[in-house]
């Protein structure tokens, strides 16, 4: 049974990012075997884990399946696990897990709709969300406002927003007149209502926002409103080549045996032909 740290065991369980785990050790919160943790201290799946007085179901890095869903959100949900006012929210349909819970790769705002990912594993969700990886996010965005020639320039060439400095990567015109002219816009990392921001800074609404694509990922036009589906292996490895964590020891296993399974198919095609 393998040591580890326990933040990173924290992680793979599904309950917090690596980060959030060792805050949570900081704050004296996590115990092992009885004994309240410090920031450094290991374990093992075999060990009694507790947060907040509650026993942890850790899975053994051998058996641990890495999981990713593509979830296409309605505007209206709030990215929050529970809501004190009763508004729906982007958990709620989601297929129940065993021995860890869902982590959202970012979010979006109740007002935007669209693409947004979850995993069961807190250090994937942690890497994909660093703004390090530069990932790109491409949104389909209606406007409202006076938008020139000059606008769109400076909002490539970049803002100073109160959080920093932003810009879109690319702006593409994809139609409209009047009130209804929509564009689709890049950027490559998350600040908090950024898109919206950026439009705003030049006194230019934004009355719809639509994220349409993240990393290589683009939402399936298949994929209705408040509906999510499992990415198969080979897309989850795209987006774990993507930010540089090897496969979980499950997910390889599988992945060798969908390559037999193709490698075998492939040698009876041939037979066939050859006879």
């Amino acid at each position: 049974m393998q040591n580890e740290k326990l933040q990173k065991i924290i992680a793979h369980a599904g309950l917090a990012s690596r980060r959030e785990a060792e805050k949570w050790i900081k704050d004296g919160r996590v115990s092992v075997n009885g004994s309240i943790s410090e920031l450094g201290d290991r374990a093992t799946a075999k060990d009694k884990i507790r947060i907040d007085g509650k026993l942890v179901q850790v899975t053994a890095k051998e058996d641990f399946q890495r999981r990713m869903l593509a979830y296409h959100k309605p505007e209206g949900e709030i990215c929050s696990r529970n809501d004190p006012e009763g508004r729906p929210t982007v958990f709620d349909t989601l297929p129940t897990i065993k021995n860890g819970r869902w982590i959202n790769v970012g979010r979006l705002d109740i007002n935007t709709s669209g693409l947004m990912f979850f995993t069961n594993d807190g250090e994937l969700a942690n890497r994909l969300m660093h703004p390090s990886h530069q990932i790109l996010r491409k949104y389909a965005v209606r406007v409202r406002g006076n938008v020139t020639e000059d606008v769109l320039k400076q909002l490539v060439k970049g803002v100073e927003l109160e959080d920093g400095f932003a810009k879109f990567e690319s702006i593409d015109d994809v139609g409209g007149e009047g009130t209804n002219h929509w564009y689709n816009v890049t950027l490559c990392e998350g600040k908090n209502r950024e898109v919206r921001r950026l439009w705003e800074a030049f006194e230019i609404q934004v009355s719809r926002l639509h994220r349409i694509q993240y990393g290589h990922y683009q939402l399936p036009r298949s994929l209705r409103n408040g509906r999510w589906q499992e990415l198969e292996i080979t897309e989850l490895a795209l987006f774990e080549d993507m930010v540089e964590l090897k496969p979980s020891v499950a997910s390889k296993t599988l992945r060798q045996d969908n390559r037999k399974k193709h490698k075998q198919k492939k040698l009876k095609a041939r037979t066939a032909r050859r006879r």
